[in-house]
């Protein structure tokens, strides 16, 4: 049968072959696990250290205007989002011994380190030249960590087919995620700091967590394995066309709405992370604030992500997400109770991060699940394009979150460098930490009542392994 002919399964996207049970599949070790778990955390040492303190960086330490480097890094949320697109569909066209997806991370597990040395390497040279060199520079990490991230990401639908082994790969990678979110967010300024706390010291310690990085990467590479090949025999011959591959996608309403999820949960991301600094300065008047809040938070989310395996195999990821989503809002309204009351914000905030568990370990799952959709509904299976999608939804989401961030304090009124503000002022913090991811939160639960791709899955799977 012919993957035009194969499509015929689907019209009406009824459930088919409903008696033909899934064949096993195949069991991923520990060490898989957390291999692959520990790309995620590669990436972190560098690119999570970088988002924190590289403007800081720049207008502190180098001495380059803030406002130039806003535009630099405004232009390359457009280029980041041409490069995941691109990335997908070379992707997809690999082929070597190694997969189409895992050799990326040996190819560009150095350069990738490299790079962001050079990023802090500005040479002392004339204003014009220094952002020209960092405007260079900079984008050549997003272009690279494309290269990374997009493989990294597809690599879960590559690894299994079942939906509980990619919820487990997913609770890993965002488990060590988080871990190196908190490693080096409470690192960097240290190990800066002591190697001097100029630009040597910086460029050493991006060496460290270079090579550090470097290791993970080609660890996740020799402990992983690509197992899921495509139904139809014509495709695993031959390359799908970049314009039928964005046919696919858009015929493909789960990835749609996995990738608008994705995108959503990274604006809120970037106000959540955004915003508390706001929050703790002018509404708690406690800038120490920051730091407790945000590893209360990160530490309960690590805690829920222990109980979030049995709940997906459970109740299904979707409706796992949609609980999740309910505790957050239950965290936003105790701290509505009194917005300046320090105990109430600690302990929304841990309600949150236990909401938040579930949301962490299931959605680049669901977005892995619309691959098989795709390859049942339209009989091309492109893992590379699907996982673009996430990536750009990341990326857009955290640039608009960022942003949203600097239009609504200025809509409020907002004044810099510390002192007395307005009420409107007030009432833009409280909205871009509280009032605007609540209502996120909302909206994020009724784009998920749309997806019922859970309980349809299995049938999905067997009417594809019958076109074997």
């Amino acid at each position: 049968m012919t993957a035009n002919s194969q499509t015929s399964t689907a019209p009406g996207e009824h459930a088919t072959h409903t008696a033909s049970p899934v064949p096993p599949v195949e069991k991923i070790g520990l060490l898989e696990k957390i291999g692959y778990g520990c790309g995620d955390l590669a990436s972190n040492f560098i690119w999570q250290a970088m988002s924190i303190f590289i403007v800081y960086y720049y207008t502190d330490v180098i001495g380059v205007a803030a406002g130039v480097i806003g535009s630099i890094m405004l232009f390359s949320r457009v280029f980041d989002g041409v490069s995941d697109i691109a990335m997908g569909y070379v992707i997809d066209k690999t082929r070597s011994r190694h997969g189409k997806a895992r050799p990326w991370l040996l190819w560009l597990a150095v350069p990738f380190a490299l790079s962001a040395v050079l990023l802090f390497a500005v040479p002392d040279v004339s204003p014009f030249w220094q952002v020209v060199y960092i405007a260079v520079t900079y984008n050549v990490v997003c272009l690279v960590y494309t290269g990374l991230n997009v493989p990294y990401g597809t690599m879960n639908s590559l690894i299994t087919q079942d939906q509980y082994q990619r919820s487990l790969l997913n609770i890993f990678r965002m488990s060590l995620a988080l871990i190196g979110v908190l490693l080096v967010s409470n690192l960097t300024l240290p190990v800066a700091t002591l190697l001097g706390g100029e630009q040597f010291g910086w460029v050493v310690t991006f060496m460290i967590f270079g090579s550090v990085g470097t290791a993970l990467f080609i660890f996740t590479f020799k402990t992983t394995r690509e197992r899921v090949k495509p139904a139809s025999q014509s495709q695993r011959d031959s390359t799908v066309s970049l314009k039928e591959s964005l046919l696919t996608l858009c015929k493909n309403r789960y990835w749609a709405l996995a990738t608008a999820f994705i995108l959503m949960t990274y604006i809120f991301n970037a106000l959540n992370s955004g915003a508390v600094v706001y929050y703790a300065e002018y509404i708690l008047d406690d800038t120490w604030m920051v730091g407790i809040v945000t590893t209360a938070y990160i530490a309960f989310i690590l805690v829920g992500m222990a109980c979030v395996a049995p709940i997906t195999k459970r109740f299904g990821k979707r409706n796992a997400i949609i609980v999740g989503e309910l505790i957050t809002i239950f965290g936003y309204l105790v701290m509505l109770i009194d917005l300046s009351n320090v105990t109430l914000l600690i302990a929304g905030t841990i309600i949150r991060g236990i909401g938040k568990a579930p949301i962490n370990g299931s959605m680049f799952a669901i977005l892995g699940d619309t691959i098989e959709y795709g390859e049942w509904k339209t009989g091309i299976r492109n893992e590379g394009m699907v996982y673009s999608g996430g990536s750009m939804g990341i990326k857009m989401g955290s640039g608009l979150g960022t942003a949203l961030i600097g239009w609504i304090l200025a809509f409020g009124g907002y004044v810099g460098g510390g002192g007395e503000q307005s009420a409107a002022a007030l009432l833009s913090i409280q909205t871009l930490f509280i009032y605007l991811p609540l209502a996120l939160c909302v909206l994020l639960i009724v784009l998920m009542l749309f997806y019922d791709l859970d309980k349809r899955y299995p049938n999905i799977i067997a009417d594809l392994k019958a076109r074997t």
